[in-house]
């Protein structure tokens, strides 16, 4: 025992941190997980008879009508309190009176029984003497006569019926007894084979103790292998974690400026091709002006033609010089002022590269992981001294603590105990052997007197004639009633014999079952043994006076019994925590503080980081007052959209072309057709690009409003955003140092946390789990003793029993039966030629 207590030094890692709080949470990557290779055992938790148990559910209700008492706790606790009870001298005692009343009473149903079994042992044999001498005297149906009745048909069919009946139940208890039998000498060859297995299991036990508590104090190793990967990557776990906190409040920030310096240059290339496209359109709505001066020249000109004073043209030429006019630019681009101004200040923005600035300061921020790991390289190295330093200690408790040499306290008795019984199995197997053969002679003298019996009705059922009178009746008959009284003569010879081995076996068998096994099964047993001051009048608790020498303690053999049924650890079953002071042996606490004090005092300093230095924010000013967001984007877009004439040059062609037509051929008419020609072309040429030129100068000017609009307001609130993560990292970001560095070391020290936890669970409920102690218990006792020998024993007492009970009225209903198979020398005869109701005997 003291090899289970002392590896318990171990426990000492958690004592502390059991009891400040839970378990840590941990993090980052995968949590150490321990488990406790189990232990195989090949004696089985129940035994179970098969089908003979329902043979046996019916003598343990017979046994409970017989002894339906409850179990006598208090008569058995002052029938041990009274130990030196001398029945010789103190039997008149006023209390061992009522004892000795009170066991009477408990035991009474078996008594009766016991003393209806001693009466029949005594005056069946008297009886059987008594009968004897009777019919030698020709009395109790010893005479050859058969006086006829009326009703005799009907009392031998009765008798024979009912013999059969008796015989049928004598024959259930003759196999009853055979099975018991043929069963209690498989269960006792079953014994080595059951020993065997329990001695392999404690061995088992014992051997696998010190490799379990190997393998606990290895996984140490395991749980420090894992922190130092994870001090090792305290740039990825630490400093990424604190880069992650940040990651919120700087990365939009720097996102948002990087979307402004891309913006800067889309604004650039919109302004340049606004300005542009102005350009171009200035130049084509000039060109167009000059063509159609040009038109409208030339058609005046063809209007002063003579011909247009003849009165039937004057009208034709008025209308045409009326709409003259509309031949005119619909537009005044160049009332538009240029963007060179914005375009210039925009490019001077450009001159610093915001861009650079950006990833500049996104570099600076991501450095924070690099630099976690640089400032934190001291206190890693002292951790993993301190974690070594606990290693260390766990490593020598295998060496403080003699494992093999506290086994082999046990391994002795253990040997000696298997060394006797080994002894004394072939004793015990040749003795069942007498047992098993005067089993069957019981058995077989049942069932002698039972097939004499069977034949005697067989015989003569079958050859009795109801023609025949009772001087000629058959041979067959006649050997039937002989085979009846046979029966009976062996009944009365040996039935006494039997009756005192049942009623033997009855009390033993039922004691020990009412007694002995029932408790134990229901633990009431080990509640009696478990009485205060019951086998030491000076202990209290007596088995954890035999342990600890303390007898106040409450450990109970109940308790013991059940937790090591439910194979839990000898630490939690025997409550050795009593026993050693594991803070004494093994004190964590410093190192604890240690490990504690280097994570609250770790300073790691985060203040050369520079989101955007004052270059940038001059850039992000500048482009605010760029004025790219003052354009009038309304003036020119109402200028653009509209149409580059005043009249459609196509339908003013087709029109003054339909007017030609309607003239006399000539000059005019010509003049005016070539000229429709020269305004289409215009139109083709100049206008439709001049249009094409229009609009997409309308949507570069759209999208430059749209990059515009708010150009303020947005740099304003970058600057601000900028500014407030700037102060976070400046001067708040000690707090989520120390945030961060807590949960760092919560889970560093949360593997240890978890590997205590579990050595303590380990302790006590798996190392040295003593399901094999319960085990061997359960099968010296409720297995060998009870299902093994008491079952089959209360089996064939219950079996034999009642085939001898029912020998009694067989007998009496063979020898009234055997008058009508046998041979009589004399008979009644009734003569026709007498008068009625005359009777003559013939002798």
């Amino acid at each position: 025992m003291a090899l289970t207590l002392g590896f318990l030094l171990l426990l000492g890692l958690c004592w502390n941190t059991f009891s400040e709080g839970p378990l840590s949470t941990t993090r980052g990557s995968d949590v150490p997980e321990f488990e406790l290779p189990a232990t195989n055992y090949e004696t089985k938790d129940s035994y179970k008879p098969g089908s003979i148990d329902v043979l046996f559910q019916i003598v343990h209700t017979f046994l409970h009508v017989v002894q339906p008492n409850a179990f006598p706790e208090d008569i058995l606790r002052k029938i041990i309190q009274q130990k030196k009870f001398d029945l010789s001298t103190d039997y008149e005692k006023p209390e061992n009176v009522v004892l000795t009343l009170k066991v009477i009473r408990y035991e009474i149903g078996i008594i009766i029984c016991a003393v209806l079994g001693l009466l029949f042992v005594i005056l069946m044999p008297l009886v059987g003497f008594c009968f004897g001498l009777c019919r030698c005297c020709n009395k109790c149906g010893g005479e050859m006569h058969q006086r006829q009745k009326k009703n005799g048909t009907f009392l031998r069919k009765c008798f024979a019926v009912s013999l059969l009946v008796i015989c049928i139940f004598i024959s259930i208890g003759i196999i009853c007894g055979f099975v018991a039998n043929h069963h209690l000498r498989i269960q006792v060859e079953q014994t080595r084979k059951l020993a065997d297995s329990n001695f392999r299991d404690l061995r088992t036990l014992l051997n696998e103790t010190p490799s379990q508590i190997s393998y606990v104090l290895d996984q140490y190793t395991t749980t420090k292998e894992k922190a130092f990967s994870d001090l090792d990557n305290i740039k990825s776990l630490l400093g990424s974690g604190i880069h992650e906190q940040l990651r919120p409040k700087v990365i939009p920030v720097l996102d948002d400026i990087k979307t402004m310096a891309e913006a800067i240059k889309e604004t650039k290339e919109a302004l340049l091709t606004v300005n542009n496209t102005l350009e171009n359109l200035k130049q084509s709505t000039t060109q167009l002006n000059s063509s159609l001066g040009d038109i409208k020249m030339n058609l005046e000109q063809s209007l002063n033609d003579p011909q247009c004073s003849v009165p039937s043209v004057t009208a034709a030429c008025n209308d045409i010089r009326m709409t003259l006019n509309q031949l005119d630019d619909n537009t005044n681009m160049h009332q538009l002022p240029s963007l060179h101004n914005q375009l210039d200040n925009v490019n001077d923005v450009l001159q610093t590269d915001l861009s650079s600035l950006v990833q500049k300061g996104n570099k600076s921020f991501n450095d924070i992981p690099e630099m976690v790991q640089n400032q934190t390289t001291d206190m890693v190295s002292d951790i993993k001294s301190t974690l070594n330093s606990i290693g260390s200690d766990i490593k020598n408790i295998n060496e403080q603590i003699s494992i093999q040499d506290n086994l082999s306290i046990f391994m002795d008795p253990i040997n000696s105990i298997e060394t006797y019984i080994y002894q004394k199995l072939p004793t015990l197997e040749e003795y069942d052997s007498y047992r098993w053969l005067a089993s069957l002679v019981i058995c077989g003298l049942l069932t002698l007197i039972v097939i004499f019996y069977y034949l005697g009705l067989l015989c003569g059922v079958f050859g009795y004639d109801r023609h025949a009178t009772p001087t000629r009746r058959g041979c067959i008959s006649n050997t039937g009633g002989i085979f009846l009284m046979a029966g009976v003569g062996v009944s009365f010879l040996f039935c006494w014999i039997l009756m005192t081995i049942v009623v033997l076996t009855f009390v033993v068998g039922g004691n020990v079952e009412k007694l002995v096994c029932e408790p134990y099964q229901n633990k009431k047993l080990f509640q009696i043994l478990d009485t205060p001051y019951l086998l030491n009048e000076n202990w209290k608790y007596y088995l954890s006076g035999m342990v600890f020498n303390k007898p106040d303690i409450n450990l109970t053999f109940e308790q013991v019994y059940s937790d090591c049924k439910e194979n839990k650890g000898i630490y939690a079953t025997l409550k050795l925590e009593n026993r050693y002071n594991i803070s004494e042996h093994f004190n964590t606490q410093e190192h604890t503080r240690n490990i504690n004090n280097s994570f609250e005092n770790l300073n790691i300093k985060i203040d050369n980081i520079v989101l955007l230095d004052a270059a940038g924010r001059k850039n992000l000013r500048d482009f605010s007052a760029s004025g790219v967001d003052q354009i009038d984007y309304d003036a020119y877009l109402a200028e653009i959209a509209k149409p580059p004439t005043k009249v459609n040059l196509l339908s003013f062609a087709d029109e003054l072309e339909r007017k030609a037509s309607q003239l006399p051929p000539g000059s005019l008419k010509q003049s005016l057709t070539s000229n429709a020609q020269t305004i289409r072309t215009v139109y083709h040429d100049q206008v439709m690009p001049l249009r094409q030129l229009m609009g997409s100068l309308y949507r570069s000017i759209q999208n430059l409003q749209h990059k515009s609009n708010g150009l303020g307001v947005k740099v304003v609130n970058i600057i601000s955003s900028l500014d407030s993560a700037q102060d976070f990292i400046t001067n708040r970001i000690s707090s989520v140092i120390v945030q961060e560095s807590k949960k760092y070391g919560n889970m560093i020290l949360g593997y240890f946390e978890r590997y205590l936890q579990w050595v303590k669970i380990s302790i006590s409920e798996q190392i040295a789990a003593c399901k094999p102690v319960a085990t061997a218990l359960d099968s010296a006792v409720d297995v060998f003793l009870c299902s093994y020998i008491i079952e089959p024993m209360n089996l064939f007492w219950f079996g034999i029993g009642k085939a001898t009970i029912f020998l009694l009225p067989a007998l009496i209903f063979a020898v009234k039966l055997a008058k009508y198979y046998r041979r009589m020398d004399s008979e009644d005869v009734y003569d026709d030629s007498s008068v009625s109701g005359t009777w003559h005997f013939t002798l």
